[in-house]
């Protein structure tokens, strides 16, 4: 399949060791008319009454936005169960990491590897997280990089003194660039300019000509990039080479990936890249019955989940359960796999 992130188990063996369209009027198609027709059946292990679960997203115009919503929607619909849930638009998956450990946050969705940087208190973290807990995963996230047709920018080499935003601090996309930065033995000064734009500004950042190309992490297709390929002349730029393959190897969150050709305009043929995978994550304390009846919301509605958004298509129950879990997995969601026969 293609926005594939390929098999990785080095992930895996340090998990056994620890032990869209253009605009919002699509969105909203997505949360008002294909989510309203969720209808699901009662979730066993009703939570205690009145429980209130905050799910951390994205941007309003990015995937994360639309993965908070939907499981929402489908815990807000739950029979017999007192669970309230909503998810608002956030900073992204440093922001909501950072919100679970503060409280603030009950879940979030956040990139693999800013799950394992928060695990072992890396990068963006100063200390290690040991209470994060894994729930499920869900869609591959390749690090996509728009750049404008007039900019001349045909590789990652030729962003070298560009306009180039790297994403707004404590956004996923962000921690991707600060980490293939220095593991090329660069740093943001590489650029002319290197803008903290959030997600949302970035299309009408590359229209207005204030950047030459910004980076994304996100599942494809992407609102976001529709948006900016259908307003201006640009092209998504390959993230390929040596240098990525021993990225890949150093970092086991990350996979190589490739966006399909034909998905933007302009922009024809497949493009290779690398990425991480979308997780669902909490803290070891939120109640099991809590974790457990989401987890079963999502999974016993799964094929109409695939429908919601294009990015979900391709999401399976095997995938989903093990791939880019950073963190040990939450008992909620354990008893719940327990049940399925999935887990042991």
């Amino acid at each position: 399949m293609k926005i594939l992130l390929e098999s990785n188990t080095a992930l895996k063996s340090y998990h056994d060791n620890y032990k869209v369209g253009t605009d919002m009027k699509n969105i909203s198609k997505y949360l008002s008319g294909t989510i309203l027709g969720l209808s699901i059946a009662a979730a066993s292990g009703t939570a205690s009454a009145e429980s209130y679960v905050t799910i951390g997203t994205g941007g309003q115009t990015g995937t994360y936005y639309v993965v908070g919503q939907t499981i929402c929607r489908l815990v807000n619909n739950l029979k017999d169960s007192d669970i309230k849930c909503n998810a608002p638009s956030t900073g992204g998956s440093v922001a909501n990491i950072n919100g679970i450990r503060s409280g603030d946050l009950d879940l979030g969705v956040a990139q693999s590897d800013v799950g394992f940087n928060a695990m072992l208190g890396l990068k963006q973290f100063d200390t290690k997280f040991d209470d994060l807990r894994s729930v499920f995963s869900m869609h591959g996230e390749p690090l996509t990089i728009v750049a404008s047709t007039k900019s001349g920018i045909k590789s990652f080499d030729d962003l070298k003194g560009k306009r180039v935003n790297v994403g707004n601090p404590g956004s996923g996309q962000r921690a991707t660039m600060d980490t293939l930065m220095s593991f090329k033995g660069l740093d943001f000064g590489y650029f002319s300019l290197a803008s903290e734009l959030t997600s949302t500004e970035q299309s009408s950042a590359l229209s207005d000509n204030n950047i030459d190309a910004f980076t994304i992490v996100t599942g494809h297709p992407s609102g976001l990039i529709q948006e900016a390929t259908t307003v201006t002349e640009a092209k998504i730029i390959p993230v390929e080479g040596d240098d990525i393959d021993q990225l890949i190897k150093k970092y086991p969150y990350y996979a190589k990936a490739t966006i399909p050709g034909g998905l933007y305009k302009g922009n024809p043929n497949d493009i290779n890249t690398y990425g991480v995978v979308a997780t669902i994550v909490t803290d070891k304390d939120t109640p099991d019955d809590v974790i457990y009846a989401i987890t079963k919301a999502v999974f016993t509605n799964l094929d109409r989940i695939k429908k919601i958004h294009p990015a979900f298509a391709h999401l399976t129950e095997a995938n989903m359960v093990e791939d880019g879990l950073s963190a040990p997995l939450h008992e909620g969601a354990k008893r719940y796999y327990r049940e399925r026969g999935w887990i042991e």
